[in-house]
């Protein structure tokens, strides 16, 4: 089945205005390649270490944490299907970059689960909204 998912900027280091986007992909697909996902569509390169969490908010200590050493599972095994609907309260957030902090709430959309349309690739952005942020700015 095709989900819809909503990817929202929460924070980070030169985050100066708001984005978001709504992204169609299998449900089976795993958080590792999600985290490419997201990378792509924000346009960032892949070059820092990056985990999920499931918590209250992006600053709670207590989370359930998905990320190659520490986490309760490994994010290339981990699919999106297995963490919706979410416990009560909680949010999923990605982090990228642990220097810079760049935290996305991940979201499952009100749209219902729908049949792959013949001929599409997924996954695929569906709409974008805000200003794309930029990893590394230009400073003068």
């Amino acid at each position: 089945m095709i989900w819809t998912l909503n990817i929202k900027l929460v924070s980070g280091c030169y985050a100066e205005q708001e984005w978001s986007a709504s992204v169609a992909l299998d449900a089976s697909t795993t958080l590792d390649a999600l985290h490419r996902l997201i990378l792509r569509t924000v346009g960032f390169d892949n070059d820092h270490l990056y985990s999920f969490f499931i918590a209250r908010t992006p600053w709670s200590h207590e989370r359930v944490l998905f990320d190659e050493e520490w986490g309760e599972a490994a994010p290339w095994e981990t699919r999106v299907e297995e963490l919706f609907p979410l416990p009560k309260h909680r949010k999923l957030f990605y982090l990228f970059d642990y220097g810079d902090n760049w935290i996305f709430q991940v979201s499952r959309s009100r749209k219902k689960p729908f049949e792959a349309e013949p001929g599409a690739e997924y996954p695929r952005l569906i709409e974008e909204t805000g200003e794309r942020p930029e990893q590394y700015p230009d400073f003068e």
